[in-house]
């Protein structure tokens, strides 16, 4: 008997994946997720455990009461036609055996396993029932990957093959999402413009999937696109599923990819490593149920559950403005439920749905958790990305508004105010701090010689996460994933477009350009220490002594001095001293060569002095000083 993978055997066994895992840990077995291999003792194992189960259950249930075992099953129907009801009180009633006029009866003995009426615990179990109630949702999936790697091919293919088109027109291709209904159930894909949209949507603090699949060309392997769609997968802490495409290609080399792969820390699961990979082809359908297999396991792994009764909460994922219709916003509903007639509030604007439609571009009331809809009725086209809420009425839409105006100001008050040290955006110093790096370099050779400097940079209190490297200059994608995961875009030898520059303003990302590989060095020393508050001390620059007045109409008295010692220079502090007493403590404004300006004058020179101060003499003594910042350790 050949391997079995773990979800293939729970499926043949009738049972849940996560039982299975279950007896695994109980056998002691090691595994990386359902989709590892089992040997053939291991199987045999398990399914004596699963017979033995059975056959024990069987037998409890054939000497059970009569009673018990009807009363099972219409608490369990119960439980299913009405969620509201808790699991404590579908208990209670599976325990009580007796009668309903039987009054005089005392009440019943919990049975074994079962928590009695005023238990501590019975608070707890039905808090848990509470919970499983949450009925589970569809996963919501990205696709994305480099150009030309076969993305909206596998798009295509999905939904010609698992979308049911309807008569009034198949699928509308502005939407940007549709449903596929697969043999594990219904699965939501969205399809973004590219990585650039959904750093965008993470950016913004909305994680609209629940999976990121990598489509990576058999003929053509990791590409740049692909590096940086993994490094924005990666920081929105997503499952991450890699699908090599296009196998059918004579050229194709699966391996290949494999390889690649581990030298961008993703090792497939063929390697002993955790990451899934598929093997598929956009054009014969080859692989593609394997694939759409393994997004519903991992969505069940995930256990992905809302509330479809809760508050309603969404996100746009994008938008458009129609010169029949008006504005149409693309919005994927994550909890609760949205009907027509409803306020919402979405950025800094609201409005109150007109219509909805389906993925298939048909009309539609309502639709719940995991349902991407298209809706006409905001007075502006909202951003991608943004947050969607209710609100009950427009007063209340109106109000919600508002306050997102004020904290806005807020906030960009504040960053206009000062910059976070790394020390406040990583945490206490205690902890493990991490800096987010970007590397751009001309060359392949110039990134792997950063890396290789930056590693001998790392230690026990401070990690540099080099969340992406690549060669060429920075891009508006960069940008955004910087803004995402809070990292600095530093670049060698390349310099960025202005249209980059603009935004990484915008978003307020430290965009830096080296072209001494040391100097980008000393700027991640920077980054390590943090930005520290400077340290100034005051140090002494020289001595003047005055020996005449002159009186100038618009500079006031200009104090005629010979420098003694040091150097006086324009700007820098200055005491005047009169015999043994300090008479004025202020800073030279003005410092003079005959009549010409001057910045500095030194010792053996007459000059002339003139102080934000009038009353100078004769024979008063001046001294100057600067704040000089301290070197720290």
């Amino acid at each position: 008997m050949s391997k079995v993978r773990i979800y293939t055997l729970a499926k043949d066994l009738g049972v849940e994946n996560q039982k299975l895992l279950e007896i695994l840990d109980s056998l002691g077995v090691a595994y990386k997720s359902v989709s590892s291999t089992l040997d053939e003792e291991t199987v045999e194992a398990i399914s004596g455990i699963l017979a033995e189960e059975n056959a024990s259950g069987t037998s409890s249930a054939s000497t059970a009461p009569a009673p018990m075992n009807a009363a099972a099953p219409d608490a369990e129907e119960a439980q299913q036609t009405q969620p509201e009801e808790t699991q404590a009180a579908a208990q209670q009633a599976s325990a009580t055996p007796a009668p309903k006029d039987d009054v005089t009866q005392p009440a019943p003995v919990s049975a074994p396993n079962q928590p009695a009426a005023g238990n501590p615990s019975s608070s707890a179990v039905a808090t848990e029932a509470a919970v499983r109630e949450i009925p589970h949702r569809s996963p919501v999936v990205t696709i994305m990957g480099h150009v030309d790697h076969g993305k909206t091919s596998l798009l295509d293919y999905i939904r010609k093959t698992k979308v049911a088109a309807k008569e009034a027109g198949g699928i509308t291709q502005h939407v940007g999402a549709f449903e596929a209904q697969t043999s594990k159930g219904r699965i939501v894909f969205i399809d973004t413009p590219g990585h650039e949209a959904f750093t965008t949507i993470r950016a913004r603090g909305a994680n609209v999937a629940d999976i990121a699949i990598i489509v990576v060309a058999a003929d053509d392997s990791i590409m740049p696109q692909t590096r940086e769609a993994i490094a924005h997968a990666q920081a929105a802490k997503v499952p991450l599923i890699v699908a090599i495409n296009k196998i059918d290609l004579p050229q194709a080399d699966v391996d290949r990819v494999k390889t690649d792969l581990t030298m961008v820390n993703l090792v497939p699961e063929d390697f002993g490593g955790d990451t899934v990979v598929v093997a598929v082809s956009a054009k014969t359908g080859e692989g593609v149920e394997d694939l759409l297999e393994y997004i519903s396991l991992t969505a069940e792994l995930e256990d992905l559950r809302a509330d479809p009764k809760g508050e309603f909460s969404g996100v746009v994922i994008e938008s458009k403005v129609d010169r029949q219709a008006g504005v149409m916003a693309t919005v994927m509903v994550q909890q609760g439920t949205v009907n027509v007639g409803d306020f919402l509030v979405v950025g800094e604007t609201y409005g109150k749905i007109k219509a909805m439609t389906d993925t298939l571009g048909g009309r539609i009331k309502s639709a719940g958790p995991s349902t991407p809809v298209q809706i006409l009725g905001f007075s502006e086209a909202p951003v991608s990305g943004d947050k969607v809420a209710s609100a009950s009425n427009e007063h209340t839409a109106r109000e919600k508004v508002a306050v997102r105006v004020d904290t806005r100001r807020t906030v960009e008050e504040a960053r206009a105010q000062r910059k976070l040290s790394l020390e406040e955006m990583m945490g206490s110093l205690v902890e493990v701090r991490e800096v987010n790096l970007i590397l751009r370099a001309d060359t392949q050779g110039s990134v792997e010689a950063i890396q290789g400097i930056l590693a001998k940079r790392e230690s026990e209190e401070v990690k540099l996460n080099v969340m992406l490297a690549g060669i060429g200059a920075p891009t508006e994608g960069d940008v955004l994933l910087a803004s995402t995961a809070e990292a600095t875009i530093l670049c060698f030898s390349v310099t960025a477009s202005a249209p980059v520059k603009k935004i990484s303003e915008q978003k307020g990302v430290e965009l830096k350009s080296f072209r001494i590989i040391y100097e980008l060095i000393d700027e991640v020393d920077r980054l390590i220490k943090g930005n520290i508050e400077p340290v100034f001390e005051e140090q002494y620059l020289g001595r003047a002594e005055v020996r005449m007045l002159i009186k100038h109409p618009k500079s006031g008295t200009i104090a005629g001095s010979y420098v003694t010692d040091g150097s006086f220079k324009r700007n820098a502090k200055a005491k005047v001293t009169r015999g043994k007493t300090v008479v004025y403590e202020g800073t030279i404004v003005g410092l003079k060569r005959f009549k010409d300006d001057v910045r500095e004058v030194k010792t053996g020179f007459e000059c002339g002095i003139n102080l934000d101060w009038n009353d100078v003499m004769e024979g008063d003594i001046i001294e100057a000083s600067e704040m000089v910042e301290v070197v720290q350790a």
